[in-house]
């Protein structure tokens, strides 16, 4: 009897680095290519056949949010909303989410991470019964990053930045956990830099033998889009990859057709109330190949 699993996207963050294009909007607003950065994790949680979604911003973005996806009822969705004041880490959103999370499992990503994979399907979600799971990807640069360090095939460690090379299996920024994470992140000590870090959160389920590691595979592409290039460069990717493949990624209302989250008619009738531009039309070409 597999647990509900529910997605929270963590949207916080003032986006300092990216001042002064977030001083008067979000930075899970602005455009990769062509659509919003935030459409790419929420398009990541639906394929892996989540349809109930907490967004967690801070205050003056969520009207934004919400003018963006509403309820999430267009998408099959349900959509909530709730407030970090400050950013005190990555794992202070899972308790922002105790209410929402409740007995059920949960897939935390982060609202700037681009992840393109086809590893990330339901068959995850179906599989995961409790404890913890993070997902690695192979890096060229892993001194940058949360790196995994192995011992036949079992987690030892993961730490951060590592000077000296461990591995080149970086930690991304998604993570599915039971319901203990909530109780677990209330019991972390803020780190020196004030927050309460993700990967400490992470090191308890592996202390508890508990933390389990899938890797993306080596066609997969993992972006963190938080400073001018590499918005750069997740744009010109996502161009390339839909000119090659002639299909789009990171599209919701894609990826809800395709979890079943919504039929081809619902799909249609929301398509009727949007322009007839390239991305719409692009859509509209998913259903009807002949458009």
């Amino acid at each position: 009897n597999a647990k509900i699993m529910k997605g929270i996207i963590l949207s916080g963050g003032k986006g300092t680095r990216l001042s002064p294009v977030t001083d008067a909007t979000s930075k899970q607003l602005l455009p990769v290519f062509d659509k919003p950065l935030i459409y790419y994790p929420i398009s990541t949680l639906i394929s892996l056949q989540i349809s109930e979604i907490l967004i967690i911003s801070w205050p003056q973005m969520i009207p934004l949010f919400r003018s963006l996806f509403g309820d999430g009822s267009h998408l099959g969705l349900k959509i909530q909303y709730a407030i970090q004041d400050d950013p005190r880490g990555i794992a202070e959103a899972l308790i922002i989410g105790e209410d929402f999370i409740g007995n059920d499992n949960v897939a935390l990503i982060l609202g700037d991470n681009i992840f393109i994979s086809d590893a990330l399907d339901s068959s995850i979600t179906n599989s995961f019964d409790e404890g913890a799971t993070i997902f690695t990807v192979k890096v060229n640069d892993p001194e940058r990053y949360g790196v995994v360090k192995f011992s036949e095939k079992k987690i030892e460690d993961i730490v951060e930045k590592p000077k000296l090379y461990l591995s080149n299996q970086a930690v991304t920024g998604l993570y599915l956990y039971d319901h203990n994470c909530v109780q677990f992140a209330k019991s972390l000590k803020p780190s020196q830099r004030g927050e309460i870090e993700i990967t400490d959160l992470n090191k308890i389920y592996l202390n508890n033998n508990n933390l389990n590691a899938i890797n993306l595979g080596e066609n997969a592409s993992w972006m963190d889009a938080g400073t001018f290039n590499s918005l750069l460069e997740a744009s010109n990717l996502i161009h390339t990859l839909q000119k090659r493949h002639g299909r789009l990624f990171g599209s919701p209302e894609i990826a809800s057709l395709q979890a079943n989250f919504i039929n081809q008619d619902q799909l249609k009738h929301n398509l009727s109330k949007k322009p007839k531009n390239s991305y719409y039309k692009k859509i509209l070409s998913h259903i009807n190949p002949n458009v």
